[in-house]
């Protein structure tokens, strides 16, 4: 199924690729003081919802998904865990980088048709990184990775926002707006192999970043591993399993985003700088291939802007 909330945070269903179905009523018993609860509620109760929702789509008719305001799918989950230079950049690198995790925080998530707000600070560049998002099914700690599976309910698109050049991972990572996801939660039920996965990160319309999930250098058995070694993870926590950085390239004013995942739908977000600076459109390879910087384009005006 694709879960997802919508308008102000009716829970419902896509059916088809464009109709989303109220389903409400037939989650009514969860107790709710924000929408978070909901959907953990459903996660933690899947064997008794998956019938009873399936039902209802079935049954439902439906409002077109155009005539919606999608939200995000995982409101406030408890922990955002992602994975760190975990791509083997389409065989470029000589060896995986060793394994490593960054916390994100959950108060920086946004949804499909949201912006995000590029803050005043002396940021080098902004960037997005595309990733496929894990969906944890229930308490987990110390997961071994043939078990991985069992603890996994299913996948999202996320967005990894960051502020380059301003110090530690706090600083860059978890400012507000800076971790887009949705448009919906695809259970692990309609993903054959979610190790072979199409991505593709689209601004105003021009491709960007274009890979595979099947490049990942620690693949995600040993993601899931990782991660809860280190701290549990609950019902509704997400752990996005990185990016390739070839195609990462500076987020500015106006910007509209696209990040499009195999089987997972299409997260569009806007891109907001009140301050108007403006980089070069190259990307990292870019970069590479035609001025031969290994590193990103500079700020060309604006505020902070090296003369």
């Amino acid at each position: 199924m694709k879960l997802l909330f919508f308008d102000d945070f009716k829970f419902g269903a896509l059916k088809g690729n464009d109709t989303v179905v109220d389903l409400t009523a037939q989650v009514a018993d969860i107790p709710r003081a924000q929408p978070q609860d909901v959907i953990r509620g459903v996660i933690e109760g899947w064997a008794k919802y998956k019938p009873i929702l399936e039902a209802a789509v079935a049954s439902g008719s439906g409002v077109p998904v155009t005539s919606v305001r999608l939200r995000s799918p995982l409101p406030k989950p408890a922990n955002i865990a992602c994975m760190a230079v975990n791509y083997m950049e389409n065989g470029t690198r000589a060896e995986p980088a060793p394994i490593n995790a960054f916390g994100k925080s959950p108060l920086g998530i946004i949804g499909d048709g949201d912006t995000m707000v590029l803050p005043d600070v002396a940021a080098t560049i902004f960037e997005g990184e595309a990733e496929m998002g894990i969906v944890i099914s229930k308490y987990a700690t110390n997961v071994p990775a043939a078990q991985w599976e069992d603890y996994v309910f299913g996948y999202v698109n996320f967005i990894d926002g960051s502020a380059r050049g301003i110090g530690d991972w706090f600083k860059m990572k978890s400012r507000e707006t800076f971790a887009p996801i949705g448009p919906f939660i695809v259970t692990k039920d309609e993903i054959t192999d979610p190790q072979n996965l199409a991505i593709q990160l689209h601004v105003n319309g021009v491709l960007k970043q274009d890979f595979n999930t099947n490049d990942m250098a620690h693949k995600l058995p040993r993601c899931v591993e990782f991660v809860t070694s280190v701290h549990p993870m609950e019902a509704g926590d997400i752990i996005p399993t990185g990016t390739n950085h070839r195609g990462l390239n500076a987020f500015q004013d106006g910007d509209v985003v696209t990040l499009e995942i195999e089987a997972l739908g299409k997260l569009t977000i806007n891109v907001k700088d009140e301050l108007k600076r403006t980089w070069g459109r190259e990307t990292r390879l870019q970069m590479m291939e035609d001025k031969g910087v290994d590193g990103t384009t500079p700020q060309l005006t604006g505020k902070y802007a090296k003369s």
